[in-house]
């Protein structure tokens, strides 16, 4: 083994070490974070008849009580994709009987193959396994359609 190589992996092993031995921070704050590993907890092209594209408008999805995010849970963390829209658009998320905010969590164009964007996203009360979380699928200057997906990360409780 050259040097460079040698005290590049006794630099790595130092590091790691080093990590090993740091003490682990408790989280702080009212709510703390859960990891999962990531679960689709939503996809247009597959959930309903599957063949039809979301149309513009208001959706409402269930994340409680889905790919082992409990009932409970204050915040979702989300991947959102939109695949194949044919007008440019946007994607705003809030919590189901919220009010909408004026932010988009993804902004994307006609045409697009697939674009995602992660989001924290706080949760509604989803009651007896109602939906939870509320989303706008908006195009520009017409009508248009496309596919959405949800991919939940972690959540917050």
């Amino acid at each position: 083994m050259n040097r460079s190589l040698r005290l590049t992996v006794l630099a790595v092993a130092a590091s790691l070490a080093l990590c090993a031995a740091a003490p682990t921070l408790a989280q702080s704050g009212p709510y703390q974070f859960h990891a999962i590993t990531p679960c689709r907890v939503f996809d247009s092209r597959t959930d309903g008849d599957g063949a039809t594209p979301l149309a513009n408008g208001v959706h409402t999805i269930r994340v409680q009580g889905v790919c082992g995010v409990p009932a409970g849970a204050k915040a979702a963390a989300l991947n959102v994709t939109v695949v194949t829209p044919n007008r440019d658009g946007h994607i705003v998320l809030w919590p189901a009987g919220g009010s909408e905010p004026t932010v988009s969590t993804l902004n994307f164009l006609s045409g697009e193959p697939a674009l995602a964007n992660g989001a924290i996203v706080p949760l509604g009360a989803g009651t007896a396994g109602a939906d939870d979380l509320s989303f706008r699928y908006s195009m520009a200057n017409a009508p248009g359609t496309g596919h959405i997906v949800f991919d939940v990360t972690g959540y917050f409780q």
